[in-house]
Formats: C-alpha cells, structure tokens, sequence
C-alpha cells in the first residue's frame, strides 16, 4: 500500500466551483469582490490550507499548547492561510472584524461550526454522491471494529475507504490520523479523494468529540454502532449519563439509517432505546457487565479459544446464522469487536454468506497496535497495545494472563493534556494482572510527566504486585527493567503506544518505533 505523509487527503483532481454559486447556494453575501473566483477546496485548519481552498475560520478553535482546552478563534490565523494560497474566508463577526484587512472576500455567518460539513460537501462536490458510509462509535473497541469492517470488506472485493484513530486509507492510499474523527472538513475531502478512486464503503470511527463539536454532523450513516461505554472523558461531560448521551445522538434526529448496539454494558441499552432508527442488538456474555440483559441480544459472541496471537469465537445470529472464525488479536474484548464488525456488515446489506466466505476460520488481515505480537524467538513474549482506559488495561492484561505461563510484566503510561481523575484507576487496573508494573512516560504533551505517573503510582500502590512496582521515565529504560526480570516464557504487555510511531513531548513528536525498540531489547538481553 502506498504511504503518504501529506497531512490531509485531497482529491487529486477537483472540480472547481465559482464563489458566486457557493454565495447563492449557501444564501450569503461576500465582503470583497468575488466575481470569477474559484475554488476547489475547504478546510478548518490554516495548517492545511492548499491554493484554492476557502479557510473557514471558527471561534473555539482547539490549539495545542500549555493552556490545554484553550480555545481561541480561527480568524487568528487568517494570515497563514492567505500567505498558503486560500481564496476566500468564512467566519463569524467577530472573525470578520478581525479578518478585515486580510485581502480576500469574507462571507459571515452566526456560527460557521454547524455548517461546516454541508460546506465542505458542496465545495468538494460530495453532495448527493456519498458511498455506503458505517460509523462505529463506544469508549473502547472503535478502532479495532472499523479495521475489521475495512479488512473484511477488502477480502470481498469491496474498494474501501477507513478513517480511524490509526489511519486515514482511501483505495491503495494511507495517511496518519491526526484526529480520532477528522474535522468535517477533512472528512469530506477524504470522500472526495475516494470518489476519484471508486470507493465504495467507507468505515469511520466517531469519537465523542467529533459528536458534540460537530465533526460528524451531516454525514447521515447508512449503519452506526455501538461498541460500550466507559470510564474516559471525565474532562468533557458532568457524569456517565451526559456521556452516554451524548454517543446516542449518532442514532438519532435522522443521523443514521439503521443502528448496530452492544448490550455488553448496560449503557448499550439507553442507546438502543433511545434511538429513532432500527437497532440490531450483540453481545459477548463472557465479558458483559449484566449477562442477563446481554444474553437478550439478537446476535450472541462467544469466545471459544485464545492463543498468543488470536482468539477463536463463535457468532449465532437471530435467523439460524453460525459462523465459527478467529480473530487477529488477543481476548474476548476483540470477539466483541468482531462481532460488531460483521453484524454491522450485515445490517449494511452484504450477504451472510458472502461474509463467511471470508471470515470462515478466521478473519483475514491485521489490527495496528492491538495485542500487536512483536516477538520473533526466544524469551518473553512481547505485545505492544493501545490500551489507554482503565478498562482496555484491564481487559487486555487479563487477556495476557490468561495465556501465559509465566509471569506477566505490565508497562503503562498516561496521556498528558487528558483527564487526569481516571489516572489512578489506570494503575489499579493495571497491576491486578500483572506480576510486575512499571509506570513509564507516553505522550506528556504539555503536561509535567512527573505529575502523570505520580497520579498512575498512586493508584498503582493500592496493590502493588509481588513482584514489584516501579517508576521509571524514559520508555526505553523501563522496558531494560522490564527485560531484566523476564524469563522465557513470561510476557511483556507495553500499554499505550499501540500504532502509534511517537511521543507527544511538549508540542513536538519525538520518533519512537515501538515494535523495533523491543526487538532490539530482545537481543540485547541475548534471547535474539
């Protein structure tokens, strides 16, 4: 597959379209002459400005930095945007005042932010030409779910486009993710790209924060899902209900055709319930907080064997369907995910049998970062994850436990710039199936590193494990630690990194591959 590091996706060969439409269309008035202009682009971002496009600068702009949360208005950057080529500016009235002198023509509205996406379909040529579009949406388990849909699709021949926390891949092309859910505007020219391409399925995990800031809205889902819900995001929502409500409104107010919900927490059923489209239930009983309401689904999962590198599942459906298949990961956590997956599938109208074809025996492709196996001779086993809530720590860490015979050494850290209250319950989540814990750094971002593995320590010591509980920085040197106590046959479980290819360090992405750093310990502690 072709990599590319451009930070945004771009059809390669847009249609332009005359400012004068975009004013009629949209029904607005242009400060500044705009007669013969064209465009061939929108975008949010200054940073990604490309000759041609209009910069839709909004107040409330998230930028990083030491204030983490600090919003400041879009029409800051105004400069940077003309000097890389923008032909026009959409903004508020404040933006405009502070816009005024820039040079381009302005078009002012109340709030640009709900807008964004019905502008960007336009501008992009998106409106009325969409492919089949599946949204997955849950605290855990998005990413996992959405590379499933993608993988199975490919194998039925099925050109896809993905968008997740990991990747953004249209056809034969892929992009690094920046954001969990791309900005509207990002989004609508990711389906541009893929149009040129003939994509056919796009798979897009919706973070919560795409939800309530916007990023999803006007993208009707053809089928959206939900995984589960929770412990994340405390610095976003009141309680566990505000949270829970805000995931529902994926299925609600016409934002999806149909819905796919997991009643492994019971969360899955106020989803359901309130939901205004046709809801399809799943669940893994193994894993479900009530078993009672999870065994009432219609699709049941059942996990059936777990080796280092798969799970073996089950999945029966309501109308007699069977399948018996493997997925790539570790845990009954990802035969939840599988499962989500394929009913998804189903639900999107791709025959039952055709997805057998594919998935019988086992699941084709590979999961980036989850219970990734890097191990390739002798010695300990390790697994590189993305587990970042205390649950996915938890889940996973038991996952390893259970098969493995030896002893299992947990590495963990803690995203900086995050809700810090769930730090704590990250560290008791993390030592309760671990022999040994290590407390490291991961992404500090603007935080001092010091504070978050104080606050992952403190939770951490509530138990600490027999064979020891350590705070140790730098990531190479806590799995030295780590590689120093293992023997053949135990497991190493390094949290956090999971695809990811760098640490966020005060603005900056310091390189760490991950995968290869622990190859290199490896051998260096002679298993070779």
């Amino acid at each position: 597959m072709k990599v590319n590091n451009a930070p945004v996706l771009r059809p390669e060969h847009p249609e332009p379209r005359l400012l004068t439409d975009f004013a009629e269309r949209f029904g607005l008035t242009p400060i500044g002459d705009i007669d013969g202009v064209e465009t061939v682009g929108a975008t949010v971002s200054s940073v990604d400005v490309r000759p041609g496009e209009i910069f839709i600068a909004m107040h409330g702009v998230p930028r990083q930095g030491p204030q983490f949360g600090a919003r400041r208005h879009g029409a800051e950057f105004v400069a940077e945007a003309v000097e890389k080529g923008a032909v026009a500016i959409v903004t508020d009235a404040q933006g405009a005042e502070m816009a005024k002198d820039c040079g381009l023509p302005i078009f002012v509205m109340d709030d640009p932010r709900p807008h964004v996406s019905e502008l960007a379909s336009w501008v992009f040529g998106n409106d009325g030409r969409m492919p089949l579009i599946l949204g997955v949406t849950g605290t855990n388990g998005k990413t996992s779910t959405v590379h499933l849909q993608h993988e199975i699709l490919r194998a039925l021949g099925r050109t896809t486009s993905l968008s997740s926390s990991a990747r953004r891949i249209a056809a034969d092309t892929e992009v690094t993710a920046k954001l969990s859910t791309p900005e509207a505007s990002e989004l609508h020219a990711i389906l541009a790209f893929g149009r040129e391409r003939g994509v056919e399925v796009m798979c897009l995990e919706v973070s919560v924060q795409a939800i309530i800031h916007g990023r999803s809205s006007g993208i009707v889902f053809d089928v959206a899902a939900f995984t589960n819900l929770q412990l994340d995001h405390r610095e976003d929502f009141a309680d566990m209900n505000d949270y829970v409500r805000a995931k529902a409104r994926i299925f609600q107010n016409g934002s999806a055709r149909r819905g796919v919900v997991s009643l492994d927490t019971p969360w899955g059923k106020i989803v359901a319930d309130e939901a205004d489209c046709p809801v399809t239930t799943v669940a893994t009983p193994e894993i479900a907080e009530d078993v009672e309401l999870a065994e009432s689904a219609q699709w049941i999962a059942r996990m059936t064997a777990e080796r280092v590198n798969a799970t073996a599942f089950t999945l029966d459906g309501p109308d007699g369907q069977h399948l018996e298949s493997t997925v790539p990961a570790l845990g009954a956590h990802m035969v939840a995910n599988a499962a989500m997956a394929i009913v998804t599938l189903v639900e999107a109208g791709i025959a039952w049998d055709d997805i057998v074809s594919v998935v019988d025996g086992r699941i084709p492709g590979f999961l980036p970062g989850r219970t990734q196996l890097v191990t390739t001779g002798r010695g300990p086993v390790v697994y590189i994850d993305f587990a970042h809530t205390p649950d996915a720590i938890a889940v996973t860490a038991a996952a390893v436990r259970r098969v493995t015979e030896g002893k299992v050494i947990v590495i963990f850290g803690a995203d900086g710039s995050r809700d810090g209250t769930k730090r704590p319950i990250m560290g008791l989540a993390a030592v309760r199936n671990s022999d040994v814990a290590i407390v490291s750094d991961y992404n500090p971002r603007w935080e001092d590193p010091d504070l978050i593995r104080a606050q992952l320590y403190e939770g951490a010591a509530q138990e600490p494990p027999a064979g020891g509980l350590f705070n140790i920085a730098d990531p190479e040197e806590a799995l030295d630690k780590a590689m120093s106590l293992a023997e053949d046959g135990d497991a190493i479980l390094w949290c956090g990194p999971g695809h990811q290819d760098f640490l966020d360090v005060r603005g900056k992405r310091v390189a760490y591959d991950f995968p290869q750093i622990s190859l290199d310990a490896l051998r260096r502690y002679g298993w070779g």
